[in-house]
């Protein structure tokens, strides 16, 4: 997706920013809110919540991007589709009127295109996800949530070793991958130790042989 579009829209406009810190929440599936909004800097993570009261996780988003669905353009306010909550020290986001932004997309062909766009991949990682948890098993479904926060956090730490360099628990581990309990995420995570796949450093995780990692997920 190329977010010079989105940056381009922000710059010519003065939407106004606001600040949440770490582990509140911006909104809640349900909440009725009649905005939209962009992460400018920080890091978020959307859930949901089951009928059981379990929470799922979505995923975790750390650039510049849309973090609340649009859904349709005409109603002034809608039920929040997921939770959103900071898990970075201090989240900015952009808060924009939503029928306004409906509007300024329909009368821009390069923001159409980057909704679109924005959409298409939102699909696309809900089916693979969806595939994760089907064909991999809890197992597989743990090593692919480890490959998904090395894309999104990993920095190299030589000998071809990478640092997830994001505070992560075995808990929200569990939580995005369907499992019940973090003590079974323990259980596979030292697994993972024991095949030298991992290893954890100041409460961080360092993947030592990415190739474990992979050989255990179906793509």
């Amino acid at each position: 997706m190329d977010r010079s579009i989105l940056k381009k829209y922000l710059e010519e406009h003065s939407f106004p920013i606001i600040v949440k810190e770490r582990k509140k929440y911006l909104t809640y599936e349900g909440l009725q809110d009649r905005h939209a909004y962009i992460l400018k800097s920080g890091i978020i993570k959307t859930s949901v919540i089951s009928k059981d009261g379990r929470e799922f996780n979505l995923e975790y988003i750390n650039s510049l991007e849309i973090v609340s669905l649009l859904k349709d353009e005409y109603s002034q306010f809608i039920d929040a589709p997921f939770n959103i909550r900071v898990e970075s020290q201090t989240a900015e986001l952009y808060q924009i009127d939503r029928v306004q932004f409906w509007r300024d997309i329909n009368n821009n062909l390069d923001l159409q295109a980057y909704v679109k766009d924005y959409y298409r991949l939102r699909l696309m990682r809900s089916m693979k996800k969806m595939q994760q948890m089907l064909m991999n098993g809890k197992f597989g479904a743990v090593c692919a949530q480890l490959y998904e926060l090395y894309e999104l956090f990993g920095v190299e730490a030589g000998d071809g070793m990478y640092l997830i360099d994001f505070m992560v628990t075995n808990e929200e581990i569990a939580h995005f991958c369907g499992i019940a309990s973090a003590s079974s995420v323990n259980r596979m995570m030292q697994q993972l130790k024991d095949l030298g796949a991992i290893e954890i450093c100041n409460r961080r995780i360092l993947i030592k042989n990415l190739a474990i990692i992979k050989e255990n997920i179906i793509f």
